[in-house]
């Protein structure tokens, strides 16, 4: 289904794209101790950059695909579930249950975020969640009350 109809009116990116200078920095470090100590080994320390940058631009690709979230007048995405807006009822007023199926493919909100329960059209509760719950949830009453 596709979930890019219409306006984004709440978005979270999974994670943002600094930590990939995690690689280079810590090779610049090196590089600057070599320095002080003795010869520098230029290829070395490219290659140390190089290797720690790979595995962070999987990391923080990986995240965004997870952990992101975005919702447009069509839809919810959570991670890489997406939830038809037209399957929501309620937000206001839900409480969450016990044994609620958590949106996004995972067994438990994604530690940083706050569960936002859904009532689904069907009467289930499922459970949304945010870095900001209030924001999240104001987005989606809102969408609902225009409706």
């Amino acid at each position: 289904m596709d979930d890019d109809t219409g306006p984004v009116l709440y978005a979270e990116e999974g994670a943002s794209w600094w930590p990939l200078l995690w690689g280079p920095v810590f090779a610049v470090v090196g590089v600057g101790v070599e320095l002080l100590t003795g010869p520098v080994s230029v290829l070395f320390w490219s290659l140390v950059a190089f290797g720690l940058l790979i595995p962070t631009a999987l990391w923080v690709q990986g995240r965004q695909r997870l952990y992101s979230v975005r919702l447009t007048p069509a839809a919810l995405r959570e991670g890489r579930e997406v939830l038809r807006m037209s399957d929501v009822a309620a937000v206001d007023g839900v409480e969450p249950r016990s044994g609620a199926t958590v949106l996004g493919t995972g067994w438990n909100v994604p530690k940083g975020t706050t569960a936002v329960p859904i009532r689904l059209a069907d009467g289930t509760v499922v459970l949304g969640w945010a870095r900001d719950p209030d924001a999240l949830r104001d987005a989606l009453h809102r969408l609902l009350t225009r409706a």
